[in-house]
Protein backbone atom coordinates (compact mmCIF):
# COMPACT_ATOMS: atom_id res chain seq x y z
CA UNK A 1 0.00 0.00 0.00
CA UNK A 2 1.49 3.56 -0.57
CA UNK A 3 -1.88 5.51 0.41
CA UNK A 4 -4.68 5.02 2.61
CA UNK A 5 -8.10 6.94 2.62
CA UNK A 6 -10.47 7.36 5.22
CA UNK A 7 -14.27 7.46 5.03
CA UNK A 8 -15.94 9.82 7.34
CA UNK A 9 -18.56 9.04 9.67
CA UNK A 10 -18.05 6.38 12.05
CA UNK A 11 -14.63 6.28 10.54
CA UNK A 12 -13.48 9.60 11.57
CA UNK A 13 -16.48 11.30 13.20
CA UNK A 14 -18.14 9.78 16.12
CA UNK A 15 -22.00 10.63 15.20
CA UNK A 16 -23.06 9.86 18.65
CA UNK A 17 -23.43 13.94 19.37
CA UNK A 18 -25.54 14.55 15.86
CA UNK A 19 -27.69 11.60 16.18
CA UNK A 20 -28.31 13.09 19.62
CA UNK A 21 -29.45 16.15 18.55
CA UNK A 22 -31.54 14.75 15.79
CA UNK A 23 -33.03 13.12 18.57
CA UNK A 24 -33.97 16.11 20.47
CA UNK A 25 -35.19 18.01 17.46
CA UNK A 26 -37.66 14.80 16.37
CA UNK A 27 -38.91 15.05 20.32
CA UNK A 28 -37.84 11.50 21.54
CA UNK A 29 -35.81 10.62 23.73
CA UNK A 30 -32.16 9.44 22.90
CA UNK A 31 -32.91 5.72 23.78
CA UNK A 32 -35.81 5.42 21.79
CA UNK A 33 -34.30 7.03 18.39
CA UNK A 34 -30.94 4.99 18.50
CA UNK A 35 -32.90 1.93 19.11
CA UNK A 36 -35.52 2.45 16.57
CA UNK A 37 -32.19 3.67 14.30
CA UNK A 38 -30.29 0.77 15.00
CA UNK A 39 -33.21 -1.89 14.38
CA UNK A 40 -33.70 -0.33 11.05
CA UNK A 41 -30.36 -0.24 10.21
CA UNK A 42 -30.26 -4.47 11.49
CA UNK A 43 -33.30 -4.97 9.13
CA UNK A 44 -31.02 -3.55 6.04
CA UNK A 45 -33.42 -0.37 5.82
CA UNK A 46 -32.61 3.05 4.79
CA UNK A 47 -31.34 5.25 7.85
CA UNK A 48 -34.18 7.53 7.14
CA UNK A 49 -37.08 4.95 7.58
CA UNK A 50 -36.03 5.56 11.60
CA UNK A 51 -36.59 9.85 11.10
CA UNK A 52 -40.19 8.51 9.53
CA UNK A 53 -40.63 6.11 11.91
CA UNK A 54 -40.91 8.46 14.67
CA UNK A 55 -41.77 11.32 12.84
CA UNK A 56 -44.20 10.40 9.71
CA UNK A 57 -43.86 12.39 7.00
CA UNK A 58 -40.70 13.27 7.71
CA UNK A 59 -38.93 15.19 4.59
CA UNK A 60 -35.02 15.42 5.15
CA UNK A 61 -34.39 18.45 2.98
CA UNK A 62 -37.64 20.37 4.47
CA UNK A 63 -36.39 19.49 8.12
CA UNK A 64 -32.64 20.93 7.93
CA UNK A 65 -34.07 24.19 6.21
CA UNK A 66 -36.14 24.41 9.32
CA UNK A 67 -33.63 23.67 11.55
CA UNK A 68 -30.96 26.24 9.89
CA UNK A 69 -33.80 28.65 10.94
CA UNK A 70 -34.68 27.87 14.25
CA UNK A 71 -31.16 27.44 15.35
CA UNK A 72 -28.88 29.30 12.87
CA UNK A 73 -25.59 29.24 15.24
CA UNK A 74 -25.76 25.71 16.54
CA UNK A 75 -24.40 22.63 15.47
CA UNK A 76 -27.66 20.95 14.18
CA UNK A 77 -26.82 17.51 11.75
CA UNK A 78 -22.99 19.42 11.52
CA UNK A 79 -19.82 18.03 13.62
CA UNK A 80 -16.61 19.72 14.58
CA UNK A 81 -13.78 18.78 16.10
CA UNK A 82 -15.19 17.33 19.34
CA UNK A 83 -16.89 14.93 17.72
CA UNK A 84 -13.45 13.57 16.22
CA UNK A 85 -12.49 9.72 17.57
CA UNK A 86 -9.61 9.69 19.87
CA UNK A 87 -7.33 7.61 17.84
CA UNK A 88 -7.78 9.72 14.37
CA UNK A 89 -5.27 12.27 15.12
CA UNK A 90 -2.98 9.15 16.66
CA UNK A 91 -3.58 7.00 13.53
CA UNK A 92 -3.08 9.71 10.62
CA UNK A 93 0.35 10.64 12.23
CA UNK A 94 1.48 7.18 12.53
CA UNK A 95 0.61 6.42 8.74
CA UNK A 96 2.60 9.56 7.54
CA UNK A 97 5.81 8.43 9.67
CA UNK A 98 5.22 5.58 8.11
CA UNK A 99 5.42 7.20 4.52
CA UNK A 100 1.82 6.68 3.38
CA UNK A 101 0.20 9.16 1.46
CA UNK A 102 -3.28 9.89 3.67
CA UNK A 103 -6.35 11.18 2.36
CA UNK A 104 -9.78 11.66 3.40
CA UNK A 105 -13.10 10.83 1.22
CA UNK A 106 -16.36 10.15 1.85
CA UNK A 107 -19.89 11.28 1.84
CA UNK A 108 -21.41 14.14 3.01
CA UNK A 109 -22.38 17.71 2.53
CA UNK A 110 -20.08 20.65 1.24
CA UNK A 111 -20.16 22.12 4.37
CA UNK A 112 -18.52 18.83 6.53
CA UNK A 113 -15.26 20.19 4.20
CA UNK A 114 -14.87 23.20 5.75
CA UNK A 115 -15.75 21.61 9.32
CA UNK A 116 -12.81 19.13 8.21
CA UNK A 117 -10.54 21.48 7.19
CA UNK A 118 -10.54 23.72 10.38
CA UNK A 119 -9.84 20.75 12.38
CA UNK A 120 -6.25 20.68 10.74
CA UNK A 121 -5.81 17.09 10.35
CA UNK A 122 -2.33 16.05 9.59
CA UNK A 123 -3.80 14.03 6.23
CA UNK A 124 -3.01 15.15 2.43
CA UNK A 125 -6.30 16.34 1.18
CA UNK A 126 -10.02 16.32 2.14
CA UNK A 127 -13.13 15.57 -0.56
CA UNK A 128 -16.79 14.83 0.29
CA UNK A 129 -19.05 13.83 -2.23
CA UNK A 130 -20.89 17.04 -2.45
CA UNK A 131 -17.92 18.73 -4.33
CA UNK A 132 -17.18 16.10 -6.42
CA UNK A 133 -21.17 15.53 -7.48
CA UNK A 134 -20.49 11.97 -7.19
CA UNK A 135 -21.03 9.23 -4.11
CA UNK A 136 -20.28 6.09 -2.99
CA UNK A 137 -21.42 3.43 -3.71
CA UNK A 138 -21.04 4.72 -7.16
CA UNK A 139 -18.33 3.60 -9.67
CA UNK A 140 -17.27 6.98 -10.41
CA UNK A 141 -16.60 8.02 -6.68
CA UNK A 142 -13.09 5.30 -6.50
CA UNK A 143 -12.74 6.22 -10.01
CA UNK A 144 -12.22 9.78 -8.27
CA UNK A 145 -10.67 8.41 -5.24
CA UNK A 146 -7.34 6.53 -6.92
CA UNK A 147 -6.87 9.96 -9.02
CA UNK A 148 -6.78 11.71 -6.27
CA UNK A 149 -4.50 9.28 -4.13
CA UNK A 150 -2.48 9.35 -7.41
CA UNK A 151 -1.36 5.39 -6.92
CA UNK A 152 -2.63 2.23 -8.37
CA UNK A 153 -6.11 1.15 -7.48
CA UNK A 154 -4.08 -1.94 -6.04
CA UNK A 155 -1.27 0.88 -3.79
CA UNK A 156 -4.63 1.91 -2.17
CA UNK A 157 -6.39 1.32 0.71
CA UNK A 158 -9.99 2.38 1.56
CA UNK A 159 -11.05 2.13 5.52
CA UNK A 160 -14.37 3.02 6.03
CA UNK A 161 -17.41 1.19 8.55
CA UNK A 162 -20.00 -0.56 5.72
CA UNK A 163 -19.76 -3.43 3.41
CA UNK A 164 -22.17 -1.92 0.93
CA UNK A 165 -21.11 1.67 0.32
CA UNK A 166 -17.06 0.93 1.22
CA UNK A 167 -16.16 -2.72 1.20
CA UNK A 168 -17.60 -4.25 -1.75
CA UNK A 169 -17.63 -1.46 -4.42
CA UNK A 170 -13.98 0.13 -3.29
CA UNK A 171 -12.71 -3.72 -4.03
CA UNK A 172 -15.27 -3.75 -7.21
CA UNK A 173 -12.97 -0.92 -8.41
CA UNK A 174 -9.37 -2.39 -7.75
CA UNK A 175 -8.61 -0.88 -4.19
CA UNK A 176 -8.16 -2.94 -1.03
CA UNK A 177 -10.10 -2.73 1.63
CA UNK A 178 -10.68 -2.60 5.30
CA UNK A 179 -13.45 -2.44 7.20
CA UNK A 180 -13.98 -0.74 10.77
CA UNK A 181 -15.95 -2.47 13.22
CA UNK A 182 -17.33 0.51 15.47
CA UNK A 183 -20.85 2.77 14.95
CA UNK A 184 -24.47 1.09 14.46
CA UNK A 185 -22.80 -0.08 10.45
CA UNK A 186 -19.36 -1.25 11.45
CA UNK A 187 -20.60 -3.86 14.19
CA UNK A 188 -23.64 -5.00 12.06
CA UNK A 189 -21.80 -5.24 8.62
CA UNK A 190 -18.70 -7.24 10.40
CA UNK A 191 -20.58 -9.84 10.78
CA UNK A 192 -22.47 -10.12 7.11
CA UNK A 193 -21.18 -12.39 4.69
CA UNK A 194 -19.50 -10.42 2.24
CA UNK A 195 -17.65 -8.25 5.48
CA UNK A 196 -15.14 -11.37 4.03
CA UNK A 197 -14.50 -9.33 0.80
CA UNK A 198 -12.45 -7.09 3.43
CA UNK A 199 -8.80 -7.26 3.18
CA UNK A 200 -8.61 -6.77 7.02
CA UNK A 201 -11.68 -6.29 9.94
CA UNK A 202 -10.55 -4.00 12.49
CA UNK A 203 -11.98 -2.47 15.64
CA UNK A 204 -9.84 0.95 15.99
CA UNK A 205 -7.73 2.67 13.98
CA UNK A 206 -4.62 2.38 16.10
CA UNK A 207 -5.52 -1.73 15.04
CA UNK A 208 -5.44 -0.73 11.45
CA UNK A 209 -1.82 1.08 11.96
CA UNK A 210 -0.82 -1.85 13.79
CA UNK A 211 -1.65 -4.24 10.84
CA UNK A 212 -0.64 -2.09 7.92
CA UNK A 213 2.98 -1.49 9.79
CA UNK A 214 3.17 -5.39 9.69
CA UNK A 215 1.58 -5.86 6.17
CA UNK A 216 2.97 -2.19 3.98
CA UNK A 217 6.73 -3.31 2.94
Amino acid sequence: MRSVVFDVGETLIDETRIFGRWADRLGVPHLTFFGTLGGVLAEGRPMLDAFRLVKPGFDLDAEITAWQRDEPHSLRENFDADDLYPDVRPTLERLRAQGLRVLVAGNQPAQAEDALRAMDLPVEEIHVSAAWGVAKPERAFFTRVIEEAGHAAEEILYVGDRVDNDVIPARAAGLRTALLRRGPWGYLHAERPEAAQADVIVSSLAELADWLAANVR
